[in-house]
């Protein structure tokens, strides 16, 4: 499926110092624009059926791995900090009021501590007036065993304090070095996938599926299974946003375009959910000269809102999730599915045109999942990564030191660097061991990257650039 047919799936149709320091040390996930001053109206989001169950779900699913801390800020800028309870009872509040019923989590998330969190917010309401989806998160060795998986799956109807789970996914399927030894260590070998087979029959799990990052060859099996009858998919969680509709394997070859995933689900009728529609954030933080594109087309739309526009349109769609720290953004995501305002022919062109500029910067595909956390060495992987990415995208990367403007980019670059990343964590202390890679959902060589950024910063500290 090329970007022309994106819609034949859808419902509808160098600068000062001061200024480089402040753009390259913007840590928002998305960004920050006013909106309307209205209220989002509940009887105005935008709903899809699921085939399997009927259940009547909200467009916009509340991704519960960016929970709000105490101090402010969420726990991946501040992991040592507890997470605000009040806080996430308020906008879970404020979810639900508004039409959201689609909650997502792992017993991964914030340290461990997403479920216990989102188990205390959605208990205060009726069983009825919502969805909770979890994981078996089970990618240490150590809970491989038939036994410690079938804890954690008892564990998390314990933290989310209920007696089924609406929505359990395999999570994240395809990874590993070796994919499918991974897979089946973790779901075949120990018997535990036919488990959870069981565990639907007698209800304790209304919908079984799995989310997907890595080796496509593990996505197709598990679809063949699917075809043969041996396993069915009530749904499967894809990562799809309008740069991976067709560039996420250009960008990385280890990693699978959108628009694939999304047409073998759609073919076969089993609903997508929707993760990374921002890209980890990439979609809402684009360099000015594409955002200026984008505000001259539609100057009261947000960057973000195209992205989730875009993610929403397809009628494939089940939900799509956001990990929405802010109620800023909670807001804003709010009013873009209340209702939905389905991307039309024109504006995918425009938006494929979009992703060819954000392709050429040619970046790091990294989206700040923490997944690589923590290095053994004490690198702050997505803060490296983070960091030279921002400068490329705000042009403020020195790369010709004949240039007017270099010796002021040369010294703002360092002096961000060191800001943004404390000297013991830079990328110039990754030995190589490759821990972090195995653990990577963009399948990202982070050794190779780090040394490629330690070569960068190391020729501009000795001025042979």
């Amino acid at each position: 499926m090329n970007r022309r047919e994106f819609l034949k799936t859808a419902g509808g149709g160098l600068v000062a110092t001061s200024a480089l320091l402040s753009a390259c040390n913007n840590k928002k996930q998305q960004e920050s624009t006013p909106i309307d001053s209205k209220e989002p109206i509940a009887e105005e989001m935008t709903y899809r059926i699921n085939p399997n169950t009927n259940d009547k779900v909200s467009l916009l699913g509340y991704g519960m791995m960016r929970l709000p801390v105490e101090g402010g800020g969420s726990g991946r800028e501040n992991p040592s900090a507890g997470i605000d309870q009040e806080m996430v009872n308020k906008q879970v509040d404020y979810a639900i009021e508004h039409g959201v019923n689609y909650f997502d989590t792992s017993p991964a998330y914030c340290q461990g501590r997403s479920e216990h969190a989102t188990g205390i917010a959605l208990s205060r309401h009726p069983r009825s007036s919502y969805f909770i989806a979890t994981k078996l998160s089970n990618f240490n060795p150590a809970t491989w065993s038939r036994k410690a998986s079938i804890e954690m799956f008892e564990n998390s109807l314990k933290e989310l304090q209920v007696n089924y789970i609406d929505y359990l996914l395999l999570h994240s399927i395809g990874g590993g070095t070796d994919a499918l030894e991974t897979f089946n260590n973790r779901y075949i070998n120990n018997g535990i996938l036919d488990w959870l087979v069981e565990q639907k029959r007698k209800g304790r799990i209304r919908n079984l599926g799995f989310s997907y990052h890595g080796d496509v060859k593990i996505f197709d099996l598990a679809l063949q299974w699917h075809d043969e009858g041996k396993y069915h998919w009530d749904f499967v969680q894809i990562e799809l946003n309008y740069l991976d509709w067709e560039y996420a394997k250009e960008i990385n070859p280890r990693n699978t375009n959108a628009d694939y995933l999304y047409a073998e689900l759609e073919k076969r009728g089993i609903p997508a959910v929707i993760m990374e529609p921002l890209l980890g954030g990439r979609l809402a933080k684009v360099p000015d000269f594409i955002r200026n594109k984008m505000k001259a087309r539609e100057p009261e739309q947000s960057v973000a809102s195209w992205a989730f526009r875009f993610a929403g349109t397809p009628k494939g769609v089940l939900t799509v999730l956001s990990g929405m720290t802010y109620i800023e953004h909670l807001r804003e995501n709010l009013h873009t599915y209340s209702p939905l305002k389905p991307i039309n022919e024109e504006e995918n062109a425009f938006l494929m045109r979009i992703a060819d500029d954000i392709y050429n910067l040619k970046n790091i595909p990294c989206n700040e999942c923490n997944y690589c956390m923590p290095c053994p060495y004490g690198i702050d992987i997505p803060a490296v990564f983070s960091f030279y990415n921002r400068c490329i995208n705000e042009g403020y990367r020195p790369n010709n030191s004949q240039t007017e403007e270099y010796k002021k980019a040369r010294r703002a670059f360092l002096v961000g660097y060191d800001r943004a990343v404390p000297s013991l964590r830079q990328a110039n202390h990754c030995i190589g061991c490759r821990q972090c890679v195995v653990h990577c959902p963009q399948r990202i060589e982070i050794p190779l990257e780090m040394q490629m950024i330690d070569k960068y910063v190391e020729q501009l500290k000795q001025n042979t650039l």
